[in-house]
């Protein structure tokens, strides 16, 4: 047996001033044949339970690409066409299956839907080769993404700590209707509903009802059920929310529960609408918190490289140091210019650092706007670490050289990168020799995902509503594909 097995993921913030190219590709993991099966067998990811279920039937695996890049503005035709293209090329040389580790959520220069084209072509070279495909929570599904495969299904957690888990539920579908034990029959509903991704934590309402239900329609029989957040910042026809269920052999049931779970998030889209607070306002909650005997969490929601933030707006952080906070760790803060300067510096030299701002945001009418920080150079480091937490449990990240700025002596301290990398495991403070647990306040450019390694150290939790392209506020972006009607923007049954 023949088995295609490749990754292909990119979540795209068509607002983001950010180029993703190879090279941002490249910069968080691109490989390419075996060194694709080498850097994810093993890992808590769609990919590594692919690997492993195929090893365990004998077959033969084929990885034309591995690859993933931090979320940022539109993909590059070159980069798509060489990744896209990669996986077509394995797969018209011959398969008898194949199993896709995608996001949900790709545009590119040339293709609105990158996942859906994908699957169009994969379909025209091998039309009767099963396909099988696992895609985020933030999918922005398409009629083409599910017509052009066999089984398809999306994490049920976010932050995403199930990733090998619904990877090796949607491989068995796809394993039992080879073997003649299922016959795969799916359908999808469209959910007319722009979700604020800060509403779509899997632990809270109202996703977590959701998600129940979900796992209610698999264990009355269905094959898998999902429901999908969507991806909002998106400026495509498709983006929202959606529902798909693959059922046994028979249609009618699959298409009766994604109706289900599409009537149950219409009727609670108010709940997926966040609520703002003045930054003002929050810090003062903050600052009031005391001592909780560990971190508190502040969130810079707004400047998240993990949704296609530029993760060097520096507002936020700008006014945690004015109100006066103490004992804060920052994680982190995306500015090459500066790590270099402080390597330039060395270790335990004062720098005065024009930190942050180095981007523009032509879609929110912003300038980049720096923040003049003089401070110690605390540490240097290559930035590399290996993920301990629950998820991208074994994968390597690469922060790309980093730094940490100490200001008053230890009052606040900044890690810097190199590279895009959104804090949701401990590694991005440890590896820079920070002990996150000791900290009095953790100020994470993050929005859930900080859950999957902060959650347990977190005494409390507040968001603070700074600006970037990761807005949680619909009114400052400029949508323009968007289908119609949707709610908010749209009153719908």
């Amino acid at each position: 047996m023949r088995v295609v097995v490749a990754m292909m993921k990119h979540e795209t913030n068509t607002f983001s001033p950010l180029v993703t190219d190879l090279a941002r590709f490249e910069a968080w993991g691109l490989h390419f044949g075996p060194a694709a099966e080498r850097a994810y067998a093993g890992t808590a990811m769609p990919m590594g339970a692919y690997i492993r279920l195929a090893r365990a039937r004998g077959a033969e695996i084929i990885t034309p690409v591995a690859a993933e890049a931090m979320p940022g503005g539109i993909v590059t035709r070159d980069a798509y066409e060489t990744l896209a293209g990669a996986i077509v090329e394995a797969v018209a040389a011959g398969c008898d299956a194949v199993l896709l580790d995608l996001h949900g959520a790709m545009v590119a220069a040339h293709v609105a839907d990158g996942e859906g084209e994908l699957l169009r072509r994969l379909r025209a070279v091998a039309p009767d080769v099963p396909i099988a495909v696992t895609c985020d929570l933030h999918c922005n599904l398409t009629e083409a993404m599910v017509r052009h495969c066999d089984a398809l299904i999306g994490y049920k957690t976010y932050p995403h700590v199930d990733m090998a888990e619904v990877g090796e539920q949607v491989a068995r579908i796809l394993f039992d209707a080879i073997d003649g034990r299922c016959r795969p029959a799916m359908a999808f509903a469209p959910i007319p509903v722009l979700a604020q991704t800060l509403r779509m934590g899997t632990d809270d309402e109202p996703m977590k009802g959701l998600i129940a239900e979900a796992r209610a329609l698999e264990h009355e029989g269905l094959l898998a059920a999902t429901i999908f957040g969507g991806f909002p910042m998106a400026d495509v026809p498709h983006a929202g929310m959606a529902a798909v269920v693959v059922a046994d052999g028979n249609r009618a049931a699959a298409e009766a529960g994604a109706e289900r779970l599409a009537a149950l998030a219409r009727d609670r889209r108010d709940d997926f609408l966040y609520p703002h607070e003045a930054l003002t306002q929050a810090l003062d909650r903050a600052a009031a918190l005391g001592d909780l005997g560990g971190p508190a969490i502040l969130l810079d929601h707004a400047d998240n490289c993990g949704s296609g933030g530029t993760q060097d707006v520096m507002g936020v952080i700008a006014a945690v140091i004015e109100r006066g906070l103490r004992d804060v760790a920052v994680g982190a803060v995306w500015d090459p210019a500066a790590v270099q300067a402080m390597a330039a510096a060395g270790v335990g030299r004062t720098v005065t650092l024009s930190l942050g701002g180095k981007l523009d945001m032509p879609a929110l009418g912003l300038k980049g706007r720096p923040l003049v920080l003089t401070g110690r150079v605390k540490v240097l480091t290559d930035g590399r670490f290996v993920v301990r937490g629950p998820m991208y449990t074994g994968v390597t990240v690469e922060m790309g050289p980093s730094a940490v700025l100490s200001i008053d002596d230890g009052r606040v301290e900044i890690v810097i990168t190199s590279n895009h990398h959104e804090p949701w495991d401990r590694g991005v403070f440890t590896s820079v020799g920070i002990e996150p647990e000791a900290k009095r306040y953790l100020l994470l450019k993050s929005r859930i995902h900080y859950r999957a390694g902060f959650a347990p150290l977190a005494r409390a939790t507040i968001t603070l509503d700074g600006e970037g392209v990761t807005t949680s506020d619909n009114s400052k972006l400029d949508y323009r594909q968007l289908r119609h009607p949707i709610y908010p923007f749209d009153r719908i049954n």
